[in-house]
């Protein structure tokens, strides 16, 4: 009984449930036995929209944000590629990203809320440079490749729904750092 319901979800095209799909059978039977198919799809739906609690720290916070970016981002059309990744020579790329022939590297700021500064205000001239090596670290990967490439700023503010803002062409090369 429990499986025609696990299978109706990954055939219906008008859910995009494919964490439910990654789930193993047996942890879905262990953890939600006792409820019926909406309870447990507004169990898992509640995990991407709502923000965690404050006592889990900024980390936790961070976290979420990048997977609300990765999918408002996917449902732009755009492929997240990897998640956090972290140049041996230093720098950092939340998010690495491909939107159509123009490679993304994508840094996520997000906030319980919005008074007086913006997310992006966070990202100050140190923090844009280990972006910047993060993202050239990326491409040395792909073998210095000719492509497209831009940094870009996803801001998230934790309200529910949370709001989401892209920030395309965030900034760009120093005139001395040239690709």
């Amino acid at each position: 009984e429990t499986a025609s319901w696990i299978n109706w979800i990954r055939l219906s095209p008008a859910t995009d449930l494919h964490v439910i799909e990654a789930m193993e059978l047996p942890n879905i039977l262990k953890h939600y036995t006792n409820m019926d198919l909406a309870s447990i799809i507004a169990v898992v739906l509640n995990q991407w929209t709502k923000p965690p609690s404050p006592s889990k720290g900024n980390k936790a916070l961070g976290n979420w944000g990048e997977r609300v970016a990765s999918r408002a981002l996917r449902h732009r059309g755009v492929k997240t590629l990897y998640r956090n990744y972290r140049a041996p020579q230093g720098g950092e790329v939340d998010l690495v990203c491909r939107d159509q022939e123009t490679l993304l590297f994508v840094e996520v700021k997000t906030r319980r809320q919005e008074q007086h500064f913006r997310p992006i205000d966070a990202i100050n001239a140190h923090k844009q440079d280990l972006i910047r090596r993060g993202g050239f670290s990326w491409l040395r990967l792909l073998g210095n490749p000719d492509i497209a490439f831009r940094f870009d700023v996803i801001e998230i503010i934790a309200t529910r729904p949370p709001e989401v803002r892209w920030i395309k062409h965030a900034f760009s090369l120093r005139d001395p750092m040239r690709y």
